[in-house]
């Protein structure tokens, strides 16, 4: 079985990133037997991997999933995570926000569903619907009650190079206080997710996924594409770099995201806590107490 370099996956911080550079068929020099192997492998160590993540109870996961429609945000998400404990594994999702998230600044919902530490946060959209989603309708902003935006004229080049430093400012300080931050763009062609479209228009099991704005936001495709291009260039950091995942083949993708987060994740120096001698004179003396109510084991 061939070595992928998972590396040309990454969107270099600190140069122009355009989604155009990344290919969105690749699937390396795998076969698809193969990435389906290794993603089963790689659920399997996953698992493991939370395991320690937990019991160390140092440092916490946030996973962050950014895509077009139909890209497998969804698909990946119950794959790749379909091996590890729900109790140190939370999901969130980031629609259109309520009232009262409204009267908060944008990044206060997202703080409030953030990975407490041992747990891995995984977030189905994030933050970056207020550089991606807001950049395409800047006249969602209006409604925003934010201090000096009054229409979409008052939406300068400036307001959006501060929301991409403030992120960047956010990321390192969660890095810094220890949560990992891992940041994948599922990566699909406009005519991969044309084809998925009418495959949920096809098959009637899976006709509840689609709406008609998904075919309202497909016709902005190339805004679209210039916002995701901003969001690699300007928030791919040494500290939370943006992975651009091929999503045009499922099994690659799946393999690809898994693979990532077993190298990133296990290079955390993380291991089990070590007990004290206090502990461990307990622990016999528990040992002794309950031999000598229910006997020697055979």
């Amino acid at each position: 079985m061939k070595k992928d370099d998972i590396s040309r996956l990454v969107a270099a911080p600190g140069r122009e990133n355009r989604v155009g550079d990344f290919a969105s068929g690749y699937d390396g020099p795998l076969r698809k037997a193969d990435g389906k192997e290794l993603l089963r492998r790689n659920v399997e160590q996953l698992a493991e991997l939370q395991d320690v993540l937990y019991a160390h109870d140092r440092y916490s996961v946030l996973v962050v999933f950014q895509a077009m429609d139909a890209a497998g945000k969804d698909g990946t998400i119950k794959h790749v995570f379909s091996g590890v404990n729900p109790q140190g594994c939370r999901v969130g999702s980031f629609k259109q926000p309520s009232a009262e998230e409204l009267d908060h600044d944008y990044l206060w919902r997202i703080v409030r569903q953030l990975p407490e530490r041992g747990c891995i946060g995984v977030f189905n959209r994030s933050h970056y619907e207020d550089v991606l989603v807001a950049k395409v309708h800047p006249e969602i902003l209006t409604g925003n009650k934010l201090p000096g935006i009054h229409s979409v004229d008052d939406i300068t080049p400036a307001f959006w190079e501060e929301r991409y430093r403030q992120i960047n400012d956010f990321e390192r300080y969660l890095t810094e206080t220890g949560t990992v931050v891992i940041k994948f763009f599922l990566n699909v062609s406009e005519r991969e997710q044309e084809r998925r479209f009418i495959q949920r228009l096809e098959d009637p099991s899976k006709n509840w996924k689609f709406s008609t704005s998904d075919l309202k936001e497909r016709a902005l495709w190339n805004d679209y594409m210039a916002a995701y291009s901003g969001v690699l260039t300007r928030t791919s950091t040494d500290y939370a770099p943006w992975y651009v995942i091929p999503a045009d083949r499922k099994w690659y993708m799946r393999y690809a995201v898994s693979r990532i987060l077993v190298d990133r994740i296990g290079a955390l120096p993380l291991h089990y806590p070590e007990m004290s001698e206090d502990k461990r004179r307990q622990i016999e003396n528990a040992k002794e107490e309950l031999a000598g109510l229910i006997g020697e084991p055979q």
